[in-house]
């Protein structure tokens, strides 16, 4: 149980494996705060790069890419990266936050209730907006024949869109933009819920921290 749970190494490295040959002269150390407790399921929020997919990006999980200034507490487990869920599709061009889950409350949150959850997208666009183009992005469009419901939209600034809506489709976003005349360049998701992605790095995570919740 201390080996599972990462308390035990060899040499000064964290070993996971019970079945872990050790080797004469090797030295082996229990780490002062072991603990027997459970090891609880983590949450991870991952930067996913544009170009990825999204089913990728597990692979890309390591502790090489953990984002500096961990707070969390926790030490990078090989058993962290297994039966996570990730909870928020995002289409391959695009890039920004990522939810990877082993918390079935949170899966359960973000996947079935997924229509309450709000988002934040920015889009970088480019074209010319049709004279009525932004208030029909707020409301009045449709996406797969069905109409949207209301959706928060404003410009940052002259090829920057920010949107704030719920139940976000892939590719609703690049759909809304083409009905008013815009083409989609670049689109990051910043936000999930009370979650934003603040200064995380491209291709870098970081554990959801114990008082943080959606």
């Amino acid at each position: 149980m201390y080996i599972a749970g990462g308390w035990v190494q060899v040499d000064g490295q964290t070993v996971e494996e019970p079945g872990f040959r050790v080797q004469p002269g090797q030295q082996v150390t229990l780490m002062p705060k072991a603990s027997l407790a459970p090891v609880t399921p983590v949450t991870i929020l991952l930067h996913k790069p544009a170009g990825v997919e999204a089913s990728a990006v597990l692979h890309g999980i390591s502790a090489a890419t953990m984002a500096d200034g961990n707070r969390s507490g926790l030490q990078f487990l090989k058993r962290h990266t297994t039966n996570l869920t990730a909870t928020d599709a995002l289409e391959t061009k695009a890039s920004g936050l990522i939810v990877l889950t082993q918390d079935w409350l949170i899966s359960r949150k973000l996947v079935d209730d997924a229509v309450k959850i709000e988002q934040e997208y920015i889009a970088e666009v480019s074209g010319t907006i049709a004279p009525d183009g932004l208030a029909l992005l707020n409301h009045g469009l449709s996406f797969n024949g069905k109409p949207l419901p209301p959706v928060k939209v404003s410009w940052q600034n002259e090829t920057r869109l920010r949107f704030a809506l719920k139940g976000a489709q892939p590719y609703q976003i690049t759909s809304m933009c083409e009905k008013v005349g815009l083409t989609v360049v670049t689109l990051k998701r910043i936000r999930i819920a009370r979650i934003p992605m603040s200064s995380l790095p491209v291709g870098q995570w970081r554990y959801l921290l114990g008082y943080e919740r959606f």
